[in-house]
């Protein structure tokens, strides 16, 4: 089974910035697609943005688009999510997910492994 592990939250001020790394261990996979999600309390989980690890191709959610960058590290199996001019409306607990298909997909339910997910808090 795959593990993963999600880092680097904290609380930073409006327009600042966090990077969230996400560690893989256990079983490796030729190709996999790794997505990060957010849910914010009484807010459903929705898609920020995912990687595919032998292309590096990405797809990120509009909200997030031209802020966040996703990017990963194929040989350590990390994913990191590099976060910029953060608002108030993105602070949620983060969650990486793996997608053994390799599909860059914002469905939740696609993905086959999570994380525990990581604190995001924006202050205004």
């Amino acid at each position: 089974q795959v593990q993963l592990v999600e880092s680097g939250g904290g609380l930073v001020q409006a327009g600042g910035s966090l990077r969230l790394s996400c560690a893989a261990s256990g079983r490796t996979f030729s190709n996999y697609a790794m997505g990060w999600f957010r849910q914010a309390p009484g807010k459903e989980r929705e898609f920020v943005a995912a990687i595919r690890r032998n292309d590096g191709i990405t797809y990120y959610a509009d909200s997030v688009k031209g802020r966040f960058t996703i990017s990963r590290d194929a040989a350590k199996n990390t994913v990191y999510l590099q976060m910029n001019s953060l608002k108030p409306e993105d602070a949620a607990v983060y969650y990486c997910a793996a997608n053994l298909l390799a599909i860059l997909t914002p469905i939740p339910r696609n993905y086959d492994y999570w994380g525990q997910g990581t604190q995001v808090t924006v202050s205004s």
